[in-house]
């Protein structure tokens, strides 16, 4: 798995250009994960965002009791958990993998990072999140209230 191939696929680094593109991939970590393990807890604080290289993770939140409320399935070249780094507040959401996943990992410092030398980049990392979290938005307010 080549990083930079993965980091250029996915719509989150849409419209930078391939210098920008290569810094990401140096800054970004990879990590694996086994069937049902998890990324990170609902309520944790969060300081990341992570790419799908490979697999699908499950979305989902506490329900009443002890159970769970499947939320969504997410797979290459998909991100989540960018709600932390601009919100600053904890995850409002578990993540964990089905079957073997492979992510790649930016953290809110990588980004600092990144913003520093690159900053037209970053603002279209920005905009890219934006676009992402708008979209979600619409599809939740669909299933809220689907049209008559």
């Amino acid at each position: 798995m080549e990083k930079l191939a993965v980091i250029a696929t996915s719509p989150l680094f849409e419209m930078l250009a391939p210098p920008e593109l290569a810094r990401l991939a140096e800054l970004a970590r990879l990590y694996r994960y086994a069937d049902g393990e998890v990324v990170f807890e609902e309520g944790d604080l969060g300081d990341s965002l992570f790419v799908i290289v490979r697999g699908q993770v499950e979305v989902v939140r506490r329900g009443p009791g002890n159970g769970t409320k499947p939320l969504t399935v997410l797979g290459p070249p998909e991100f989540f958990g960018e709600m932390g780094l601009i919100d600053k507040d904890h995850r409002s959401a578990t993540v964990r993998a089905l079957g073997e996943v492979e992510l790649l990992q930016l953290t809110a410092q990588d980004l600092r990072t990144f913003r520093l030398a690159h900053a037209e980049g970053f603002t279209f990392i920005v905009v890219n999140i934006a676009r992402s979290l708008s979209a979600r938005l619409r599809d939740a307010n669909a299933r809220l209230a689907p049209p008559e």
